[in-house]
């Protein structure tokens, strides 16, 4: 009798899913969705991948949107994908929009957009742009300024955009987590908000230029023209490259961070814009997803152009067909 083989059945490999919860704070990690209402013109397309771009590793970088979409359909999505905020682009007449609400029931926030430069607008201003590619592994760390008046909208702001960014633990955070900061800026005298977004690099103090692309980029510098190694070093004058290093805030490393960063030297914090870039003004407030009790603020008052864009918005979405079940669909490649 011939003996039977056993049969070796492979199992089948689950996709791994991204944490919903930080398994260091035990809080609920929020994500987003930022998406559209209505037709948008090619410069805010652009900015709607870009500030997906900023919210990430925690959003739909290529979340797909149909005209036929409601905000019912982005709702029957968010929950078993664990979304907890939509920041919503649109367009009036008059100017762009940017909302930003807390799913699934509020509140909602929208500012009107009345200025803003794209990511590209900004590398190309700049000497030698810098956004390398494992930059947007992390979340941004979150920086409010000029927010601590006791005024009760400006609280439900900075309790928005805390909220949308994960927290962190400063005693066991890791430095190289940490390389981008968003920073937003109210102007109490123009009731303005700056929306700015950097990028975080730590600079040995007293290294100059040359030696840190030789220890950086693992090349054998060319040493031809050079009479003796040290030349290469005094060349540019050791240290004497004048990166503002007096004048940056200067920290003194617990661990060390790449290959130039050693813990107990002190490193050079320096921040380069990589934007999205916007100036916001708060228009209104309210108290559920994109409906509810309105908060005006005083800038919204004025000839009541504020409410009335902002209700104008509001049609736009309760116009919309509340009986398509067809779900949004994320490109996941």
């Amino acid at each position: 009798m011939r003996r039977k083989k056993k049969m070796f059945v492979k199992p089948v490999a689950r996709k791994k899913q991204q944490e919903d919860v930080d398994h260091v704070t035990g809080d609920k990690i929020p994500k987003s969705f930022v998406f559209s209402r209505g037709k948008l013109p090619g410069s805010l397309k652009q900015l709607q991948m870009d500030l997906r771009k900023l919210m990430l590793p925690f959003t739909a970088l290529n979340l797909k949107e149909k005209k036929r979409n409601n905000l019912r359909d982005f709702l029957n999505v968010a929950g078993p994908m664990g979304v907890t905020h939509f920041l919503i682009l649109s367009k009036t007449a008059t100017a762009p929009y940017l909302r930003v609400a807390s799913a699934p029931q509020g509140p909602t926030l929208t500012f009107k957009i009345n200025e803003y430069s794209l990511a590209a607008d900004i590398a190309q201003s700049q000497l030698r742009p810098r956004c390398p590619q494992d930059l947007f592994r992390n979340s941004p760390l979150i920086v409010l300024s000029g927010f601590g008046s006791g005024d009760q909208l400006l609280k439900l702001v900075t309790t928005m955009f805390q909220r949308i960014f994960p927290d962190i633990d400063i005693n066991t955070v890791k430095l190289s987590s940490c390389q981008r900061i968003v920073l937003l800026n109210y102007n109490k005298d123009t009731k303005l908000i700056d929306f700015r977004h950097y990028s975080i690099r730590l600079q040995p103090v007293g290294v100059s230029r040359r030696i840190r692309k030789f220890v950086q980029n693992h090349q054998v510098p060319d040493l031809r023209n050079l009479q003796d190694v040290t030349d290469f070093v005094t060349k540019a004058g050791y240290g004497s490259e004048s990166e503002a290093d007096e004048e940056a805030a200067t920290v003194t490393l617990p661990t060390d961070l790449g290959r130039i960063n050693r813990a107990s030297t002190k490193s050079a914090v320096k921040l380069q814009e990589i934007g999205p870039r916007m100036t916001l003004q708060l228009i209104k407030a309210e108290d559920k997803l994109c409906s509810g009790r309105v908060i005006i603020n005083e800038n919204g008052n004025d000839n009541g152009k504020g409410k009335n864009d902002g209700k104008k918005q509001d049609d736009e979405d309760h116009n919309d067909s509340e009986d398509n079940e067809e779900d949004m669909e994320e490109d996941e490649e």
